[in-house]
């Protein structure tokens, strides 16, 4: 393991996807003071799909997007590019929270990741979009039994889902630690983040879409139209919709919904010919483990392997800061799971190794706020899977803005909102609790402890 350290040591500690000449030129700071239909705050994706939908449902609206640093540059330029047809982090999760609905939310899932690529086509946003779905691994006896079940139940009658054996998997993807896997052809799409993400931003600019960087809100205030201060000007609105993902929300009683979770990814130097003969992965497939300590990995689209996840990291006191990027005994950690499920690569080298904030909440997806009597709309909780459902969530935004009376904002899912944190210390407790006892219930076959098991009570629970 020294020497894989070694090859890391000289690896960039920058999103890959980031360290790319075709970057846009930043747009300028907002300096003195302008008005809007509609502000948006972040200019992630839930923020850019937006800006972007609210011009094309009406094209004369003024609207003006502020982002702190530059576009994409937070959790959107940092994930693993997994675009998941699932709002709900999953099948099974949604189906816990929300029984009623879970068939009508899993079809405008997959409504809603056609329309992303329909986009993608349509404004030739050149991000490396493939549908290949993804395969979720078994490397446990115990979970083959549990995605055999998964396989029976969430198969949508057109050979969507298959289950595969270990030589079946195996043929698809060769690693000795594979036992089985659950083929999902259909609900997952591979692409480059930044580049939607910038494609996006250009379709704004494009659209008429006031875009000021370098321009983090200071502080909102409300006298019958939003007023957003930042460092050098403000923006007077009509209506706001704040998309800021891990970082504060100006509404302030939201941030006790969301709590800061820090992962990891490591990208390899492009594969050679043999290298990628010696794994297979002919289909190109998104990857993922089934524990709850789960990885993540794909092939980019130069053949490199993008592998991260398993540790989710959080900082006492909602920790944010560039400091916490670099965690060497997590980059170790994804080295030693890394070299354990392709031995075959033992020589290969890594050319980046990043970590970004993920917005997390205690129902494990989206979820959604009004205030200012509707003046002002929230978006947040995504929990790692916001590639997609973040398209979905700025129509829900845009309805709520204009307070349509939608398919929409008539659901559940829309309308309720997560049981929030407990203060520190106590937030920190729970979460390092929930952390161990995860691990610990991997290590038991799966079995979960009284802690999971009284959060599985009370609608906390966890099983991805």
């Amino acid at each position: 393991m020294a020497h894989r350290l070694d090859d890391l040591r000289d690896a960039a500690r920058l999103a890959f996807w980031l360290d790319d000449p075709r970057a846009p030129a930043p747009a300028p700071p907002l300096v003195g003071s302008t008005t809007a239909d509609l502000a948006v705050v972040g200019g992630g994706f839930t923020g850019l799909w937006t800006a972007l939908l609210a011009k094309e449902r009406g094209p004369n609206r003024d609207v003006v997007l502020l982002d702190a640093d530059r576009c994409g540059w937070a959790a959107t330029g940092r994930n693993g590019g997994f675009c998941s047809a699932s709002l709900t982090h999953g099948r099974s999760n949604g189906e816990s929270r929300f029984p009623s609905e879970i068939a009508r939310l899993e079809e405008l899932g997959r409504e809603n990741l056609d329309e992303i690529e329909a986009t993608v086509t349509r404004l030739q946003i050149d991000c490396a979009f493939e549908r290949t779905g993804d395969i979720v691994m078994a490397t446990e006896p115990y979970q083959v039994a549990e995605l055999r079940q998964l396989a029976e139940s969430e198969n949508r009658g057109a050979d969507d889902v298959e289950f595969l054996e270990r030589d079946a998997v195996r043929a698809e993807v060769a690693s000795p630690s594979y036992l089985a896997g659950l083929w999902d052809r259909s609900s997952v799409a591979l692409l480059n983040p930044a580049r939607l993400a910038w494609g996006l931003r250009r379709a704004c600019l494009d659209a008429g879409v006031r875009i000021f960087e370098h321009s983090p809100v200071d502080a909102l205030a409300d006298s019958g139209r939003v007023t957003l201060r930042t460092p050098h000007g403000q923006v007077v609105a009509d209506r706001v919709a704040l998309a800021t993902n891990a970082y504060p929300s100006p509404v302030h009683r939201l941030r006790r919904y969301i709590v800061p979770v820090y992962d990891y990814v490591l990208m390899t130097e492009p594969l050679t010919p043999a290298q990628l003969n010696d794994i297979g992965w002919r289909n190109r497939q998104g990857l993922g483990g089934a524990g709850n300590l789960f990885l993540y990995y794909r092939l980019s689209e130069d053949n490199r392997i993008l592998f991260g996840g398993y540790d989710a990291i959080y900082h006492y006191g909602n920790g944010l800061r560039p400091s916490l990027e670099d965690r060497p005994q997590t980059f170790a950690r994804l080295l030693e799971l890394f070299d354990t499920t392709f031995p075959q690569l033992d020589s290969v080298a890594f050319t980046h190794a990043w970590a970004g904030a993920i917005d997390t909440c205690t129902r494990f997806c989206v979820f959604f706020d009004r205030s200012s009597s509707g003046r002002v709309v929230s978006a947040a909780g995504f929990t790692g899977l916001g590639v997609g459902a973040s398209r979905f969530a700025a129509q829900v935004l845009g309805d709520l803005a204009s307070g349509a009376d939608t398919e929409r904002t008539r659901l559940s899912f829309v309308r309720k909102k997560p049981l929030p944190f407990p203060p520190e210390p106590f937030r920190y407790a729970g979460i390092q609790a929930t952390r161990r006892s995860l691990a610990t219930a991997d290590q038991r076959e799966g079995r979960r402890n009284l802690w999971l098991r009284t959060l599985d009570r009370v609608g906390l629970g966890f099983d991805s």
